[in-house]
């Protein structure tokens, strides 16, 4: 294990240590190895088992990461989109001609885009054990499939289904687009750039000791064959390591840090802040029952899943799985704490500790919902700062041409003035509160709404504002509320 990081208590790293070390032991993979980021990059890493040699995996060992791929070819197709090269609303048959003798589900189905094969919502039906087959095939083989007909769940651009098969027809647009092999300009245009040296859609060309996939045969691990590069390595074909993987979701959930820059070690960044923000946007809700078991409400969006978790807000994540090999990173888009896992065995299914990993993490130091005010959005919150005091000397002197000037005209509406002046001197009555006190609690869900309490002799007064969507700072809610302390 690497050296703790002041940030991070030595319990808490121990405790995510053992969780993936009990996996080993229980004979989930033959190894495991594992790392806990934030936006600045790679913070703790450990790692158990053998990884081939007689020594357990660390930072820099190199495993598969097969499905995390997808957030790299829809960040090389990105790049192209911004370049001018391509649009997200581009058709396939615009850069795969092949798949122009496919036929859709419908006369009225459109032929899927860029956009819907994106976001799995082109209409072909999920095709993981398949797949996961395919990497090695042509560019020609891969139009006789398609020349050969697909099958179709559903009309495109109308559900979401997880299809490999679209994004392989992404990489096909990103080389048709480029002019080269998508290998070539995914390391170009996304992986040397960030200097994701160790990640490599080729074993052969990966600098560290490349680790072996096995599945379960009786009481042994059976040995894999690597697949080499081809026509469907844009699904899943990477190599990469702990340090390398950590590093690239630390500069995806960058997108939402103050900084500008938002990469580390001061690496050029080649995808937009926007752009990596729009990854991380849930597009299409993926239904239940597709995730069953899942907590969480969850949607895809641009090579990437979305989960909505009811107290750290958005958690982005994405699995893979391919023969021998399961990976897995997320990450809390409030916090930019997260979590990369690799594992070297057939379903071995890593994501489950490394959600539980994620979870430790998040409650020991993540930020509550309730607490949470996006800091890149601090002008917003002085505007609020700003309807506070003016609501604390209101509260403290109410004056009804004051008022006026602070409100919008909702307020006196809904309820009238004289009414409010009353409720505000009952609530404060009940429990003695010091209306010239300094808030002993405060929270905020977003920028523009504040929760504050005032302490008093028999317990607290709440106060809550929410401002309306205009400039001026207006407040549209103002609700005062006596918590009186249990007797």
């Amino acid at each position: 294990m690497t050296p703790q990081h002041p940030r991070l208590p030595d319990e808490l790293v121990t405790r995510i240590d053992d969780l993936f070390r009990r996996r080993v032991e229980q004979g989930t993979a033959p190894s495991t190895a594992w790392g806990v980021f934030d936006r600045s990059g790679l913070l703790v890493s450990g790692g158990h088992g053998d990884r081939g040699d007689g020594r357990a995996p660390d930072a820099d060992t190199v495993y598969r990461i097969a499905s995390c791929t997808k957030s790299v070819t829809a960040a090389t197709l990105l790049t192209l989109v911004a370049a001018g090269r391509l649009s997200l609303d581009d058709p396939i048959t615009d850069f795969v001609p092949a798949f122009a003798d496919v036929p859709l589900p419908s006369p009225d189905s459109p032929v899927p885009t860029l956009r819907m094969l994106l976001t799995m919502s082109a209409g072909l039906p999920t095709d993981d054990p398949w797949a996961d087959r395919q990497e090695p095939i042509s560019d020609a083989a891969f139009d006789a499939v398609l020349r050969d007909g697909l099958l179709f769940d559903s009309v495109p651009g109308t559900r979401f289904a997880y299809s490999n098969t679209g994004y392989a027809l992404l990489g096909r647009a990103v080389s048709a687009a480029a002019g080269r092999p998508f290998a070539e300009v995914a390391a170009d245009a996304v992986l040397r750039p960030l200097r994701l040296d160790s990640t490599t859609f080729s074993a052969a060309e990966s600098p560290g000791f490349v680790v072996t996939g096995h599945r379960p045969l009786g009481d042994v691990w059976e040995s894999l064959p690597t697949t080499g590069p081809g026509a469907f390595s844009p699904i899943g074909g990477l190599f990469s390591t702990v340090s390398d993987l950590a590093r690239w979701a630390a500069h995806l959930a960058a997108a939402f840090d103050d900084d500008p820059a938002g990469t580390p070690d001061g690496a050029h960044s080649p995808v937009s802040r926007a752009d990596r923000r729009l990854m991380q946007q849930a597009v299409r809700v993926v239904p239940s029952a597709v995730l069953p078991g899942a907590t969480r409400a969850t949607a895809y969006g641009l090579g990437l899943f979305v989960e909505q978790d009811d107290r750290h807000g958005e958690l982005v994540s994405h699995s893979g799985g391919y023969p021998g090999f399961s990976a897995h990173m997320r990450w809390s888009v409030r916090d930019g704490l997260g979590v990369v896992a690799f594992e070297n065995a057939t379903q071995a299914k890593v994501s489950v500790g490394a959600a539980e990993a994620h979870d430790l993490l998040l409650d020991a130091l993540g930020r509550p919902a309730s607490e949470a005010v996006p800091t890149a959005l601090q002008p917003t919150v002085a505007a609020t700062r700003r309807a506070q005091r003016a609501v604390s000397r209101l509260l403290a002197d109410w004056r009804d041409d004051v008022a006026d000037a602070l409100f919008t005209p909702n307020v006196a509406q809904d309820v009238p003035y004289d009414r409010r002046r009353r409720a505000v001197a009952q609530a404060v009555a009940e429990v003695g509160a010091d209306l010239t006190a300094e808030p002993v609690e405060e929270r905020s869900t977003t920028p523009t709404h504040l929760r504050w309490w005032l302490p008093g002799t028999s317990g607290r007064l709440r106060v809550e504002i929410r401002l309306a969507p205009l400039a001026a700072g207006l407040v549209q809610t103002l609700t005062v509320t006596a918590e009186p302390s249990e007797r």
